[in-house]
């Protein structure tokens, strides 16, 4: 015996509900958090038609997957087995699949697809691009980037304190003006008593 796990649907395309204990359609109130709605605004709760879950033919389709193998297989599916026809791409999945340490050259073991063969030509094969490889000019453009922002803070700093240093200049500059002009009111208004 196999377990089947399935998907239904009758045919005006009304989906069928787990625990809708009928063979009919039923309208239902949906709110967040029930299967088979999607809720558009927050608290909103909307009346939709679905089928119950028991089935009968006015079915259009069932969606069966295969959850367990019972005792005999099944000719053309299960007695044979398909070959992967990539291998893995990633440094990472390449190194766990082949139990690689750090210091393996990861681009040794990459798996090669062989193509069909023309005639009178040599045999040739394809093999993926290798993601996430640390290569040289990775290690250098990193580095490259973190000088650039080392210098970019760096010349921040320096154009800020020379701007804060401008900016105290012109306060001086500014109360030693308003302190001349109050001595010559001063003398001025004193001159004149």
């Amino acid at each position: 015996s196999s377990g089947i796990n399935a998907e239904y649907g009758d045919l005006q395309g009304f989906c069928m509900m787990q625990g809708v204990l009928s063979n009919t359609r039923v309208r239902l109130l949906f709110k967040k958090g029930m299967p088979n709605y999607r809720e558009r605004r927050a608290g909103v709760r909307k009346r939709k038609s679905v089928r119950g879950c028991i089935v009968d033919s006015q079915l259009s389709v069932l969606d069966l997957v295969v959850m367990k193998k019972g005792e005999n297989e099944i000719p053309g599916l299960t007695d044979t087995t398909q070959p992967r026809r990539l291998g893995p791409k990633r440094v990472g999945k390449i190194r766990k699949l082949f139990n690689l340490s750090k210091e393996d050259d990861v681009r040794q073991y990459v798996v090669h697809r062989p193509l069909p063969e023309k005639e009178g030509k040599k045999p040739r094969s394809k093999a993926p691009k290798i993601q996430r490889l640390v290569t040289p000019a990775r290690i250098q453009r990193k580095r490259k980037v973190l000088a650039l922002k080392k210098q970019r803070s760096e010349k921040n700093k320096v154009q800020a304190a020379e701007y804060a240093k401008l900016i105290a200049q012109r306060q001086r500059e500014k109360r030693q003006a308003l302190l001349s002009r109050r001595r010559s009111s001063n003398r001025t208004s004193t001159s004149s008593a």
